[in-house]
């Protein structure tokens, strides 16, 4: 029996044994590498070639949303399954739009993680069911809104967006808003997203039109 390559990535040693063991009694499912970071990950997957790459999300160096991009464009023999511990619309609906097939936490079990395995390895999508109502109260939510991209952001994301249009570094705004450097950096990303706005410059530009911040 063919066995489903697959390539755990994750920034934690400890997460990927984890994985690793939770998979190591299905029959069909073959870990082929690992990685600790997205930059790592399109490395691994262009040497090893796997068919399924297990994503985390909030990693150092490159982080999941983009390395997910990346492959799905440079390597679409290979499909992608967001594994992280958050599933609200504020993760679930980036990763799918960057091209992830399915989505579930690393609270499942392995009989649904392997059944996620198999199922974007089959040509289906996969959602876990809270990330599944995540998505579903995302897009009711997104209807009821206009247009405006500043009306489709979360207080929390606002509240980066505001202290990044003042000048603070994401370590100082970890600090303040009592969140990990690597939650702050996956608001960025994300914020990127929803704006459209890639530089500091069109930030603080975006947020005086919006009356963010003031000169």
């Amino acid at each position: 029996m063919k066995r489903i390559r697959v390539l755990v990535v994750d920034d934690h040693a400890l997460v990927r044994e984890g994985i690793r063991s939770l998979l190591a009694l299905t029959a069909n499912i073959e870990i082929v590498g690992e990685a600790a970071d997205g930059r790592q990950a399109l490395e691994k997957v262009r040497q090893l070639m796997p068919e399924i790459v297990l994503m985390d999300l909030a990693m150092p160096v490159m982080g999941g949303l983009e390395a997910t991009r990346r492959i799905r464009k440079e390597y679409p023999g290979t499909k992608v399954l967001a594994l992280t511990q958050y599933d609200d619309s504020e993760y679930v609906v980036p990763i799918i739009e960057a091209g992830a097939r399915g989505f579930v936490t690393k609270m499942s079990s392995s009989i649904e993680l392997a059944a996620a395995i198999e199922a974007v390895h089959e040509g289906d999508s996969y959602l876990s069911p809270s990330a599944a109502a995540a998505l579903v109260d995302e897009c009711q939510r997104t209807v009821k809104e206009d247009k405006d991209p500043y009306s489709l952001l979360t207080d929390r994301e606002r509240e980066v967006l505001k202290l990044l249009a003042e000048g603070h570094s994401a370590r100082e705004i970890a600090g303040i808003l009592v969140l990990s450097p690597k939650t702050v950096e996956w608001y960025k990303a994300r914020l990127t997203t929803k704006l459209g706005i890639h530089n500091r410059t069109d930030l603080v530009k975006f947020a005086i039109r919006k009356a963010i911040i003031n000169l």
